[in-house]
């Protein structure tokens, strides 16, 4: 049974997939596609600045009915990065996920983000459960 964060990240894998605040959005796009993932954490100096997410992209150019390839991820990303520790439950990223009305929550150890836990990964540890 999957209680924790920790326990979700050992089934599902710690994989954190990281772009830089100057990194180019298209270079940004094309990792999400290519990992076939909804957000990115924006790391500087292995610290959170923000998160990217495809919602934070589409909104964007929508606003500004325009795109430019070579804009930094800065420009697009979300800055207030919400996270949760490993030891926190399933039931507190449902919990906050909602309240927040976020997708995505980086887990975080010691000041270090360990890992990345979405809305379907909570879904399906529930449904598991």
């Amino acid at each position: 049974m999957l209680t924790t964060v920790r326990d979700l990240l050992i089934v599902k894998g710690d994989a954190l997939f990281v772009v830089q605040p100057d990194t180019p959005i298209i270079d940004a796009i094309k990792m999400l596609a290519e990992k076939r993932i909804g957000d990115l954490l924006v790391l500087e100096d292995d610290q959170i600045t923000g998160i990217l997410s495809e919602r934070d992209i589409v909104r964007r150019i929508a606003a500004e009915n325009t795109y430019h390839h070579e804009t930094p991820v800065s420009v697009y990303m979300t800055t207030e990065v919400f996270t949760i520790h490993p030891s926190q439950t399933i039931e507190d990223c449902m919990r906050l996920m909602t309240e927040k009305r976020i997708r995505h929550l980086p887990v975080v150890e010691n000041g270090q983000p360990i890992g990345m836990i979405s809305i379907g990964d909570v879904i399906k540890a529930i449904i598991s459960s």
